[in-house]
Formats: structure tokens, sequence, C-alpha cells
């Protein structure tokens, strides 16, 4: 960044609008119980501290031993309570300390290197949000009253951690007034701070702070009934927003400045005040998620109870937006007090009627986002709009005010080929603009990256994502002058748009970044990024430097380079699209294929996860969830997800005389959007083996099935290894990544006899052998497949 000569101004510009923002899921892909985590970072920490080797050993000695005796597999399914407090352990292992730690030293090097003023404080830009309670797509254990949970837990963690802070910061903040002049808004806050005690008679900083602490643990007792311990030394109100306690932080940090005693005000003070700038009194902003035929139901209800309009399903679009326009357009609510109504729609209006109570709680920054999954039309985000007018939360008028931003996800191939048209049509409202003006002229739209793999295939899914991001910048930020944020629903596999956040990153479409990023961190990956300190710190800074060289030092090709480039992959996407739906969707049997190939049934029955495994009780693909789809081609080691059709692409594209294979090379080189495709698939395809697939295969009871399907599985997969390798002008899968390859290597040979103990559980359970020991024996093996695959989910 230096280099390029962008000084420390244009620096601090850049963060003050920023937003990097990693979300928390609880998809179920984490096999691992926190009680098994928690020893393996137990033992982490006395490997790397410093100790006599006497004692390291001995430290380690029982920390196996505690883990050899601790059951790995749950007595009983998670429950979102569960979820919560697992999602809450990263915030008390990482994310507390040491956010507050990389915005001190992010804003050192702004002064050191790059010449900003030394009292530079930098916007919150950077924040983990979560929508564990908050993500009732095909959940119906989340609910209004899980809701309300997350958010007590969430709010006593904070005050927990504050109240903690100031009695650590009262311990070091022991400065004596005989022995140094004091200021004088210091001395008149002491004064007033109601404490008598004599040993602190000459201590005003430390009188101060028993002030603040006793508002503090007013206020935690009055927003979540939280008792603070040690109880405060003296009665005072409790605090009317966290920007009050953050004044009172901001007085003590002055006045110690202002007396030469800046470091003290730099360490322990400076970290709390960033915190109560990152956490507020709620820790972590909640997104909600819902999806859209859930939503047009409880609509369809309000109207028909409401005299409005008997059946609101039954018209077509345009009649849809029109009644719905002239409904947001006026103050009347369609609720009745005097009406009874179905449970799901009280259910659903209950979730946001909480919302409304948490923003009057803790402002509205605890609950700012509300996603549409399954959007597919502009009623789509009318219908949320309608709903959140029913609890106050969008207000009606000439200039209306809203108080969450509605949120499209696009995920489908469908929808997302559609998406910029859909937006296109609802900025044609304008009544859709002054929403969106309401909300700051930022819009935010997610991808979806799981079930338009589950959808397209691997390449497809890639292809219609970088379009529609490249779409929706023409419509929404050169057409029509909104700023765009996007949320990337990706998650830990390749197969649902995992990979490295760095290279996923900057292979983004061009001007798609802009200073702003918001994606999923899901299942086994925020164990993996999260759990150690360190590490967690090292992931949220490369988060954070990825979107600034996207944002600020793009990469850029020619555009005529571009263009021809496209024109490429539009080609290979439609040759791979056909090749991977004809698999899934028109050859008979497939369906029975999967699930008498892989561990699907078994994985369902595993205590993993509060969410069903499939939105519908069908057998469709379509209506299985994209989690445990990609799960168990894991499993089986073939990960199907991560590479399907790719090579029959390939190979008829060259073979129609389309394009060149030395083009192809080109655009591995100069690429990073297909360079980051094709090594993310090299990554897939070293974790495949055909030898135990095929072994996994003999599980299909029926020979004609088995072979036919198995056929045109290990066809293709020879197919995209070869073609992956002459591409990349590589003699083997990894040679680019040593270092990754190593790792793969030495992991194999413990993954692998799992992989056949697993056929052999499989094949006995399914023959009758339903005992115990069996059950439990399958998923240890699935639990030990995951974690050695490490993405698998």
């Amino acid at each position: 960044v230096k280099e390029s000569g962008i000084d420390g101004r244009q620096l601090v510009a850049w963060f003050t609008t920023a937003v990097v923002a990693p979300i928390l899921t609880a998809h179920p892909t984490e096999v691992q119980r926190q009680s098994i985590l928690e020893c393996e970072r137990k033992i982490a920490r006395l490997l790397a501290a410093p100790a006599t080797p006497a004692a390291r050993e001995l430290g380690l000695r029982r920390e196996v031993l505690r883990l050899w005796l601790t059951a790995m597999l749950r007595l009983t399914k998670l429950t979102v309570a569960d979820e919560i407090e697992n999602g809450l352990a990263y915030f008390r292992l990482t994310f507390i300390e040491q956010l507050p730690r990389l915005y001190a030293d992010l804003e050192n090097t702004l002064v050191e290197q790059f010449g900003a003023a030394p009292e530079i404080s930098l916007a919150p830009f950077l924040r983990v949000g979560t929508w564990i309670s908050g993500d009732r797509d095909g959940n119906p254990n989340v609910n209004a009253g899980v809701l309300s949970h997350a958010l007590g837990a969430q709010s006593k963690l904070i005050f927990e951690h504050y109240l903690n802070e100031l009695r650590l910061l009262s311990n070091e903040l022991s400065l004596a007034a005989r022995l140094t002049q004091m200021p004088a808004d210091l001395l008149a806050f002491a004064a007033a701070s109601g404490d008598t005690s004599p040993h602190r008679g000459d201590e005003p900083y430390r009188q101060a702070l028993t002030a603040i602490h006793a508002r503090l643990s007013a206020t935690a007792a009055k927003l979540v009934q939280l008792q603070a311990i040690p109880a405060p030394l003296v009665d005072k109100p409790p605090y009317d927003n966290a920007a009050a306690f953050a004044a009172d932080l901001d007085l003590i940090a002055r006045s110690l400045h202002s007396q030469g005693a800046a470091l003290l005000a730099d360490g322990r003070l400076k970290n709390l005040r960033r915190a109560v700038s990152l956490f507020g009194f709620y820790l972590a902003s909640i997104d909600l998620r819902q999806s859209s035929d859930e939503h047009a139901e409880t609509v369809t209800e309000l109207l028909a109870k409401a005299g409005v309009v008997a059946d609101y399903q039954a018209l077509d679009e345009a009649a849809r937006i029109d009644l719905l326009t002239r409904e947001l357009a006026g103050s009347r609510l369609l609720r009745s007090p005097h009406l009874a109504y179905s449970a799901h729609t009280e259910s659903e209006l209950a979730i946001l009627e909480v919302v409304a109570h948490a923003h009057r709680q803790f402002g509205r920054d605890v609950v700012q986002h509300y996603i549409i999954s399954h959007c597919e039309s502009v009623s789509d985000f009318l219908e949320v709009a309608i709903l959140l007018k029913e609890v106050g939360l969008l207000r009606p008028g000439a200039q209306p005010a809203l108080d969450m931003d509605i949120v499209p996800l696009f995920e489908t191939i469908a929808d997302l080929s559609a998406c910029a048209e859909i937006m296109r049509a609802a900025f044609s409202l304008p009544l859709y603009r002054a929403l969106i003006a309401a909300r700051g002229n930022c819009l935010e739209i997610m991808l979806g990256y799981s079930d338009s793999n589950k959808d397209g295939g691997y390449l497809t899914s890639n292809w219609s994502l970088y379009k529609a991001a490249t779409q929706l910048v023409g419509v929404v930020c050169r057409e029509n002058g909104v700023r765009m944020r996007l949320f990337h629903g990706r998650g830990g596999s390749v197969g649902r748009g995992g990979g490295p956040s760095y290279e996923a990153i900057l292979a983004q479409p061009p001007d798609s970044v802009g200073g702003m990023l918001r994606l999923t961190e899901q299942g086994e990956v925020i164990a993996s990024k999260y759990a150690d300190p360190a590490r967690g710190r090292l992931n949220l800074e490369t988060l954070a430097a990825a979107t600034l060289e996207a944002s600020l030092l793009p990469h850029t090709l020619e555009s005529n380079r571009l263009s021809r480039y496209c024109e490429v992959l539009e080609a290979l996407s439609q040759r791979s699209f056909a090749a991977y739906r004809t698999l899934v969707r028109d050859t008979p049997g497939f369906i029975d294929y999967f699930r008498a190939s892989t561990p699907l049934a078994e994985i369902a029955d595993l205590n993993i996860g509060s969410r069903p495994s499939s939105r519908k009780a069908t057998s469709r693909i379509e209506d299985l969830r994209a989690i445990p789809w990609v799960f168990s081609w894991s499993q089986c080691r073939l990960i199907l997800p991560g590479w399907y059709g790719f090579g029959s692409a390939v190979e008829g594209y060259l073979g129609a005389g389309g394009g060149t294979l030395a083009e192809l090379q080109d655009m591995s080189q100069h690429w990073p959007f297909f360079r980051t495709m094709l090594a993310n698939m090299d990554m897939v395809l070293a974790k495949t083996d055909p030898g135990i697939a095929r072994r996994y295969a003999e599980l299909v009871p029926d020979d004609e099935l088995r072979e036919r399907i198995w056929a045109l599985l290990s066809g293709e997969l020879e197919r995209t290894r070869r073609w992956l390798l002459a591409i990349t002008q590589s003699d083997s899968l990894l040679a680019n990544a040593p270092e990754l390859a190593r790792t793969i290597r030495h992991r194999l040979p413990y993954l692998d006899p799992l992989n056949h103990l697993q056929i052999e559980l499989l094949r006995r359970y399914r023959s009758g052998d339903t005992d115990e020991r069996t059950r439990r024996a399958i998923h240890l093996t699935i639990n030990g497949v995951a974690a050695g695959l490490r993405n698998s989910g």
C-alpha cells in the first residue's frame, strides 16, 4: 500500500467507510464437541508456553489422559441454545481480547509508517457478527424465545468483560493527587462519585472508576438482570446507552493524556474503550434470516384477516407489488388485537417484536439485517417491509424510516441469473428507492454459494456468482448511485464456496468489493480459524488486508482481454452445467446411488446441529440442504461438489474448436478469479481417493446401478484431473502449493483407515447389526474423517 503512494490520510478515510464482517453461523458441520476442542486448545497452549521439559511433559500427559477419557460423541442432539453457547465461546477465546489489540496495532502502524496523527482513532470497520439464533430458514427451533435468550447471553458476556476490566483498571490507576496536578474535570467527577473510602481519598482515578463501575453494574442489572461481582461500592443510576459509558472512559483517557501519563491511557483503558465501540452492550449484531415462502404465507393471512384481499398468493407479481406499495404508503396496520391468528403468523411477528424491543434496549446495531432466502421477486422485499411495519421497525411517510437492512439472498443458478433484473425492477419503484435512502443509500445483497453449487455444479456456481456480482455493480452502483455491500454466504468446503479467504476476496469482480465485505464463517471453519487467539487474530487481519487490497489496489485486466476470458468461461459453464445436471437430475437411479454409497442417513442421525437435514420431507436433491449434500460426498472421499463437470466442460469446449489449451493456461496465469477457482479444485482433488470411493460404491446393492453410475463418476474424475494438470501446467496435484501437499500427504495415512472402517461398519449396520456399539462406531468414523479432511461441510 505504501509503495503505491497511498498516504495515511487516504487510508484513514478508507477505514471510515469500510465494513469487514465475518458472520458466525451454526451450520452443523462442526462435529467435534467443545470439550474435545478445549483439550486440543490446552495441548496447543502447553506446546507453545515457556516451561521446563518436565513440567511440559506432565501437563501434556494430563491433557492427553483427559482427552482419552472424554467422550467424542454427544449423547443428545444440539439445541439452538447449545449452538449459541458454542458461538459465544469464540468471543471469550478470541474476539473480545484480540479485536481491540488489532485496532491498537493498526493505529500505531498508521502513525509510524504513514504519518497519521498520533491521536487517531479508527472507525469500527471490523466487527464480528452472528446469525446463530436468528436464522429461521428451515429451522423451526429458532423462535422469539431463542432470540431473546441469545440477546441476553451475549449481553451478559460483554458486561462481565467490562466489569472485570474496570476492576483491573482500578488496580492500575493508583495515581495520587498529591504527587501531580490533576485535571479539574476529573477531580469534579471523582468528587461526585460518592466514594468515601479513606483508602482512595487521594486517588481520584479510582474514585471515578468506582462511580463508573456502579453505573455499569446498574446498567447490567437493568438490561439483563446481571448482578456484578464484586458488588458496586456506591449507588448510581444506569447508563442510557453504551455511548454514555464510553464518554466516561474518554474523560479518564483525556485526563491521563493531559497530565503526561499517556502510556497508562494507551494500554488496558484504550482496549476497553475500543471494545465498547465494537461490542456496545450487545456484543455482536445478530442477523435474521427466513424464507420468502414463509413471509408470503404470513402476509397472506394478515391481508385476508384485515379484509384487504382474500388470497394474496393468488395474485400475479404486478398485482402484489401494487397492493404492497399502497399498504406501505399508509399508516394503517394490518394486525388487529381483536382477531386470532395462526401459530405461524404469531411466531413470525413475535420474533420481530423481540427485535423492536432489543432496539430500544441496546440500540439499532444489535439486529441490523433481515435476510430473505429464496428471494425471487420484488414482492419478496416488500413482504418483509410489511412485516417490519407491523412492529414499528418501518415507519411510513414521505421519507420513511427503516430500522433494518432488507437483504435479498440470491442462491440458485436461476436466481443469480435474474438478480440484476430483479434489482432494476425494485429501483423503478419510488417506495423502494425511499427505503434505500432511509438506510443511507447503501444496499446489502447476499449471494449464496452452497445452493448454487448444489443446483448447478462447481464451475457454473462460481461463474454465476461472478457474473451476478458484476451485473449488480452495474445496476446498483452505476445506474442508481447506491453503494453496494455484498454478503458472501460461503461454507467450509470448496463445494460450498470455501477455500482461502484472502485469494477469494482478491478474485472478486472489479469494483464489487468497494471497501465493504461480509461473509459467513461456517461449521468446522470457525474452530480452525478462531479457537486459537493468535490464529484468530491472523485470520481477522487477513480479511481486513484482503478487503483493503481488493479496494485500493485492485488487479485489473485490459477490457478486451477480460471480455474474452468471460466468453470462454461462459462457454465452459454451459457445458459444465449440462454435464452436472445430466448426472444429478436426469440420470435414473442417481439419488438411490447417492443415498446408498454415502453415510447420508447416518449423518442425519448424528447429534451435530439443531436444523433438519432437509427443508421438506421429500427425497429430492433440490430439497436436501447443501450441507449434508457436501458432507456426505466428502465422507466417501469423492467430494463431487468440488469438481464434477469441469473435465467434460474443458474436453467438450476444446474438442468443438471453441478455444485452445494455451488460452486456458493464459487465463490461469493472469486472471485471479480463474486461478483461484482452479487452486480450490486442486485442493479438493488432492483429498479425493477413487480407490476408497469405489469401496463405498460397493455399498450400493443394485449391481447395474452401481456400475453405471460409478463409470460416470470415475470417468469425470479422471477427465477433471487430467485437464486441471494440463491447464496449470503441473505434473502433480498441489504442485504449486507444496506445504499444503505435504500436510495432506502426512494426514492421509491416519485418515484412510477410518474410511475403510466406516465402509465395513455401514455394511454391517445396513445388514441388520443395529447394535448401539456399531452405531456409535459409525459416528466416530464420521467425526474422524471430517476432522481429517478439515473443510468437509
